[in-house]
């Protein structure tokens, strides 16, 4: 039997069986037409790990804000080398199960990892960088250098 079956916005004919699938059909189910585009999508969406950030400047300090909801303060590390802020963190999980009914035996590990870089601007005062978390958001604040002359953003013609 010989049918028009609509996909992806035109029709196609197919040759239907009612114990096999078509071709179009069997990959675009294993297989999402959508599975290579990328656009508007974060790594946080398609299960990668590292964190969102929200950076703001105001007169007196740099504050960063890092989403890593699930962990604690203890699972991070916040270093400071030659002007660049560096933020990992590096988690393990191992969870085991037994059960003597049924011979059961379960083992499940995970591990994840994640290092945020940001060089810091000449005026950044790197003695004076405190940090905490809460809520699921690290939150990292550097003061700025007292009578450090900060360049104004100025908006470059196009000819």
């Amino acid at each position: 039997m010989k049918t028009l079956v609509k996909r992806n916005g035109g029709f196609v004919p197919l040759v239907t069986s009612p114990f096999l699938p078509t071709v179009d059909t069997f990959f675009e189910d294993f297989a999402p037409l959508d599975l290579m585009d990328w656009t508007d999508r974060s790594l946080a969406s398609i299960g990668g790990s590292l964190p969102s950030v929200n950076l703001k400047e105001t007169d007196k300090k740099i504050e960063i804000e890092l989403a890593a909801p699930g962990l604690k303060k203890e699972d991070f590390k916040v270093e400071i080398d030659n002007n660049m802020l560096s933020i990992s963190s590096e988690k393990e999980q191992e969870k085991e199960e037994t059960r003597k009914k049924g011979n059961y035996y379960r083992k499940e590990f995970n591990y994840q990892s994640f290092r945020r870089s940001f060089s810091l601007p000449d005026y950044a005062d790197e003695n004076k960088i405190s940090a905490n978390y809460k809520d699921g958001i690290l939150h990292v604040e550097i003061d700025k250098k007292e009578g450090a002359k900060q360049t104004m953003a100025k908006t470059i013609a196009i000819k």
